[in-house]
């Protein structure tokens, strides 16, 4: 981080209201539902899979949280072993462009090498340069279908 102290690790039970904050930024395709969140939420915690990094400002008098990764590995027969996924990522706006982002896929990264994965893949609309700068490669589409009401 360039001017600040930037911490990540993993969200706790304790982060579920700066959690649920963050998400609720995200939330674009579907309107966040705080219900939804609190029965996801421990779920995820629990999920062996799952990996839930929270990045936040250390700095003197500041403490607060700056972004979110939600991530899974899982196995793949076409990469011949497990695969990082992330499925959420959201850095505060005025964070943007200081390295929390970075970080937060850096630990994702370690995380999921550190379990073997073969490769981390995501989806995205608007942060395309983002993650060529940190080494990413367009491969795919990605195609969605809502399900349900």
């Amino acid at each position: 981080m360039q001017d600040s102290q930037l911490q990540i690790r993993r969200a706790t039970a304790a982060d579920a209201e700066t959690v649920a904050a963050l998400a609720a930024e995200l939330a674009q395709s579907f309107p966040f539902s705080r219900a939804a969140f609190d029965r996801s939420y421990p779920a995820v915690l629990a999920a062996g899979n799952a990996c839930l990094l929270l990045a936040a400002d250390s700095a003197a008098g500041h403490g607060g949280p700056v972004g979110y990764l939600l991530g899974f590995q899982h196995p793949a027969f076409f990469a011949n072993g497990p695969v990082g996924w992330v499925e959420e990522i959201l850095v505060r706006g005025c964070w943007r462009g200081r390295g929390a982002g970075r970080a937060l896929i850096t630990a994702f990264e370690q995380h999921s090498a550190d379990r073997g994965c073969r490769l981390v893949a995501l989806a995205t609309r608007r942060a395309a340069p983002f993650y060529r700068a940190l080494g990413y490669q367009e491969s795919a589409a990605y195609f969605r279908k809502v399900l349900g009401a």
